[in-house]
Parts: structure tokens; sequence; C-alpha cells
């Protein structure tokens, strides 16, 4: 059945339009990007098609364009299309959190590191760099690989804090696995880089894990 022929409250676009962009699935979604389906496969199908045979949004959105194309119904086109909409909502969220802004919504904070990493296939330990009144100086991707004692260097963090001339720090890194559950190693770790910073006078605020969540450890009540 055509997705024209569904109700009006069930089809993707006049859903969106009457309940907002936060009501729909991811399938939902995808399929108001795509516009329209295959033979015998509406958009919404096609959309689903997608997301299993790319085990879910966040690998699809960072498939390559060879992965991209494996799936019926898509192409080079739409691979190119879909890459234009990501960049532009990492750049939407790059303003939100840019040089000179305080950082006051955590929300906002969440999803501008949740865009920056969780694409990588890889850890990536990342710093936001703040000055006294919490606006932000630069965002840096310091260390890739295993994220443990051995791959972050306190000292590294240090030199650039003071490089920056910040007051206060966030930490960030991702788990490829997805699970943004904490483990005892990033609380070393954290535990490690809050005293090292605390010797220059910088405060550690927060740090962020990324997953298909992201995870505070200040809200958390591990800082």
């Amino acid at each position: 059945m055509a997705i024209s022929d569904w109700a009006i409250e069930e089809r993707p676009r006049e859903k969106l339009l009457q309940k907002g962009a936060e009501a729909l699935s991811d399938a939902e979604l995808l399929a108001i990007f795509l516009r329209t389906g295959v033979k015998g496969c509406s958009a919404v199908d096609l959309a689903r098609n997608l997301l299993k045979d790319n085990g879910g949004l966040s690998c699809l959105l960072s498939a390559n364009e060879e992965q991209f194309c494996q799936s019926k119904g898509v192409g080079q086109a739409k691979y190119v299309q879909l890459q234009a909409v990501v960049e532009m909502s990492r750049r939407y969220l790059s303003e939100k959190i840019q040089r000179g802004n305080a950082l006051t919504n955590v929300n906002d904070v969440k999803k501008y590191l949740q865009s920056r990493l969780q694409p990588y296939p890889f850890e990536v330990f990342s710093c936001l760099f703040l000055d006294n009144k919490h606006r932000v100086i630069k965002y840096e991707e310091l260390f890739r690989g295993t994220i443990d004692s051995s791959t972050v260097h306190p000292r590294e963090v240090v030199r650039r804090a003071l490089h920056h001339n910040a007051a206060a720090l966030v930490l960030a890194h991702n788990h490829p696995s997805g699970v943004a559950e904490p483990s005892r190693s990033d609380q070393l770790i954290t535990d490690r880089l809050k005293q090292a910073l605390a010797l220059i006078d910088v405060r550690l605020l927060d740090h962020f894990i990324v997953g298909d969540e992201v995870v505070s450890f200040a809200e958390c009540g591990y800082l």
C-alpha cells in the first residue's frame, strides 16, 4: 500500500506537522528524507530496510558510499544528499557551541559532542576548553585509539589548557560499542585529569561518554 493511501495521521509528513519531529520513529524520519520508495516498497518500508541493513540510524549516517549504496533502492545521489543533511546538522550544532558562547544548556553540549564523536569506529578523546565564564574557547580532539591510562596523557591536556588560557574544561570520548556506561578505566582517567588540572587552577566541569546515548559524569555524581 502506498503512503498516500494511509490514514492522514499515519503519514510521516503529516504526523510531523501535527506532532513534531520527535514523535516520529527513525524509519519515519528517514522516509521523509527518501521521499519515495521503490516498486512494491513504500518509502517507510525502504527506510526500515536501510536501517536494518546498516545496523541502525547511527551506522547508516556514518556509512561510506560503498556501504550505503549496497542497499536496494538507494544510490550515489541519495548518499550525497544524506551526507549534506548530516553536515548541515553538524554545523548547526557547532554554531550553538562556538567560540564566545557560554555553555548553559547541557543538552546542546550532548548533541554537539554526539555529532562529533559518535560516527567514529574507534575511540576518540576530546576537550572543550572554556574561559572563566564557561564560554567556549576551542574544541579539540587530542587522542585516538583505546582510551586508557597509557593513551591519555594528563601533561598534554594540561599543556593544551595552558595554551588556550582555559579556566575550565569539559572532557568527552566515545564508546564505539554504543554502550555509554562509564568504565572503571574512564573513572580513573577522569580522577587523574581532575587532579592534574587542579594544579594549574583549571576546573574540570564534566566528562561525557558518547554512545547510543550520552552519559554525563556530573549528572551521575562521579565528579
